[in-house]
């Protein structure tokens, strides 16, 4: 069954506008009486049946609203250092897919790309855009969102709200089976870029409360890491079953 987001929906109704409804009229050819299922991006499905459409807007019966069954248990807000080109594109992108709640760009001192606040906040439109995307694909009930970059200090600042906050290091030994079986509903990731972080930064990380964790002797690509720590996390918390 076709799934898409509004924010514009109850349980007394709702509507779909702009290019969903086209879409929904043009391209999947949709007649009043066909069921679709609407996420509210919050984390909930309204199984509902078309009223009325057209062009521009597609009206909505709901007809039951249940918790999303495809969000994990896990909230997990994943802190990642600003790659180089489009990289960030395919991070945010499998990230949803794999379950994350959030994402936020950081500036650290190895980072190659280091653009300035001003036209980073003209990425952000695209990065979630391509979010909204990935989450439509993956069935997902809510919308991650990407958010403004931080510097480190900020980044570790705010990381302290979790429950549990990781650094992935490509230097530490510690495994990290444990610690996620133990980390609580919310966890703060943060993933090195390119050239990782260098042992100030991680000094800068555990003062600030973050446990210091090895993916494994292998060496990932700064794309690979936070996908690889993803799929841990959501495998060791139980929701990859």
């Amino acid at each position: 069954m076709p799934r898409f987001f509004t924010q514009t929906i109850s349980q007394q109704g709702g509507t779909i506008t702009g290019d969903d409804a086209r879409h929904i009229a043009r391209v999947l050819r949709m007649k009043v009486g066909d069921p679709l299922t609407v996420c509210d991006t919050k984390g909930y499905d309204y199984e509902c049946m078309i009223e009325a459409l057209d062009d521009h807007q597609v009206q909505l019966k709901v007809l039951d609203v249940l918790p999303s069954q495809s969000e994990p248990t896990v909230k997990v807000h994943l802190y990642q250092a600003m790659p180089k080109a489009d990289k960030l594109e395919l991070i945010v992108q499998k990230a949803v897919e794999l379950g994350v709640d959030a994402i936020t760009p950081v500036l650290t001192r190895r980072c190659v790309s280091k653009p300035d606040q001003k036209s980073m906040a003209k990425k952000l439109e695209r990065y979630n855009r391509i979010a909204l995307e990935a989450a439509k694909q993956s069935g997902r009930g809510k919308v991650p969102q990407v958010l403004p970059m931080l510097e480190l200090p900020a980044a570790l600042q705010q990381m302290q709200q979790a429950d549990c906050a990781i650094l992935f290091y490509e230097n530490a030994t510690a495994p990290a089976r444990q610690v996620i079986q133990q980390a609580g509903k919310e966890i703060a990731v943060l993933i090195g870029a390119e050239g990782g972080f260098d042992e100030e930064e991680v000094l800068q990380a555990q003062q600030a409360g973050c446990q210091v964790l090895s993916l494994g002797k292998r060496i990932l690509r700064c794309e690979t890491a936070p996908l690889a720590a993803l799929s841990i996390i959501m495998f060791e918390t139980g929701n990859m079953e």
